[in-house]
């Protein structure tokens, strides 16, 4: 028979930007005593506060349950966090409305038997350990390194003799219930369906323009036939969702940033990887200065990739040059090469090369006119080079300085969208993006065409 064993976990996350760098920090504590049994702590790439938090929640009941085995029904784990909103929806008070949040209420649900665990809300001041937890992972993802639990000083903000008197559970609720109460049988089913699967989370949600014609001048297109062959989408794909296999710690967090403009972007002319190679204008410099501001800012950037041509080059060394980076030049990473089309408008190419542009704008297997690059073989080669990054920086962030196709390409790949897709996807001029990319092959879009810091 299980001998009655109680914790507490004190759990607590943070993102320096929300969405920003962010980590998480755990403690599982003896109530008799108040010495900790067990820390956790990680840094989890671009993320917001809320989904830092969750993760913290994770953790703990994680390292409670590893901690006693054997303890089966008999554990006993009150939850004390600052955060109100995990531990109203956790008690299943508030639902859950944010689609991102319901994954990771999930995973905390699964983990130990629901009548095992209580939640009570403390101030901040009182969930000092784990927050000195969670910022010591964010200062270690800063410095490009992970959270190491022999170097931790957090346990030295935390009474050294504290004790915790644990509340009984609450009555349960006879009105309707939260997402916690009403899904959480219907959401560990689902889990144990997937083999014990969660699915990588995503902390924000981006909304697609209607309208908007990027600087290679293409409109808003009919559609574009589904892809066929040995295209990317085509190969073995990750699955994705509540069928995914578990993800496999920090992701690989690519950071896209559109190069500042030339004299062609205003004008919206197409400007390929095949014509004059432009240079930043005076605007372009200065959209770059602004975005080095930001990430030096943010403070989470660890590397540096940018397209071999000029204006990628001059907006990764200005981000450079303030961050203190070397820039690694990747050729997979360049513009499409539009062949003869290459510095005209939309308009003009409309007038001069009307049925290879119908022709173009039909099928993502055709090239423009004079030799160009198809969008099919575009994605072949984004696809490579997605691939080498993110083997090469795993657990990492990067910094991608490209352009508006091999952009459009990581988000479209990431979400699984046809390549009509592109056509309904906006990025200004200096933009940021980001999509992380987890050990199980599973990707999470998190920003498109940000452009706050310019303002």
């Amino acid at each position: 028979m299980s001998v009655a064993r109680q914790v507490v976990v004190e759990a607590d996350g943070g993102s320096r930007g929300n969405p920003g760098p962010a980590g998480y920090g755990a403690v599982v504590i003896d109530p008799a005593t108040g010495e900790p049994l067990a820390e956790a702590a990680e840094y989890i790439g671009v993320a917001t506060n809320n989904v830092a938090e969750y993760r913290g929640l994770i953790a703990g009941l994680t390292a409670a349950k590893a901690l006693f085995p054997d303890a089966g029904d008999a554990l006993r784990v009150h939850v004390r966090m600052d955060s109100k909103l995990v531990v109203e929806q956790m008690s299943g008070r508030w639902k859950i409305k944010h689609p991102d949040m319901k994954p990771l209420a999930a995973r905390a649900a699964a983990i130990l038997p629901p009548s095992s665990v209580t939640y009570e809300w403390i101030p901040r001041a009182q969930n000092k350990h784990a927050d000195r937890l969670a910022n010591e992972a964010m200062d270690a993802g800063r410095d490009g390194r992970q959270w190491e639990a022999s170097a931790s000083t957090a346990a030295l903000d935390a009474p050294s003799a504290r004790t915790v008197n644990i509340p009984p559970p609450p009555a349960p609720t006879t009105g309707s219930p939260g997402d916690h109460v009403a899904g959480a049988a219907k959401a560990r089913a689902a889990l144990a369906a997937a083999r014990g699967a969660t699915a990588p989370e995503a902390d924000t949600l981006f909304p697609v323009p209607e309208t908007g014609v990027p600087e290679t001048g293409v409109p808003e297109a009919a559609a574009v036939p589904e892809p066929v062959g040995n295209s990317p989408e085509a190969a073995g794909t990750p699955q994705t969702g509540w069928g995914s296999a578990p993800d496999l710690g920090a992701p690989a967090t690519l950071v896209l940033l559109r190069h500042g403009e030339t004299a062609l972007t205003p004008e919206k002319r197409f400007s390929g990887s095949g014509g004059t190679d432009p240079e930043l204008s005076a605007t372009g410099r200065g959209q770059a200065e602004r975005a080095a501001e930001h990430f030096a800012a943010l403070g989470a950037v660890q590397e540096i990739v940018s397209s071999p041509l000029r204006r990628c080059r001059e907006t990764a060394a200005t981000v450079a040059a303030r961050l203190g980076l070397d820039v690694r030049i990747d050729e997979g990473l360049r513009e499409t090469d539009f062949g003869a089309w290459e510095g005209l408008t939309f308009g003009e190419v409309r007038e001069r090369y009307a049925d290879d542009l119908t022709a173009w704008l039909a099928s993502p297997d055709t090239a423009p006119t004079g030799g160009g690059e198809s969008f099919a073989e575009v994605a072949e080669r984004v696809a490579a080079a997605r691939d080498r990054i993110v083997a090469r920086y795993a657990g990492r962030t990067v910094l991608l300085v490209t352009h508006v196709t091999p952009i459009k390409t990581f988000v479209r790949l990431a979400l699984g969208a046809p390549p009509e897709s592109l056509f309904r996807m906006e990025l200004s001029a200096a933009s940021i993006s980001t999509v992380a990319y987890y050990g199980d092959g599973n990707a999470s879009v998190r920003l498109l065409n940000d452009t706050s810091h310019l303002r």
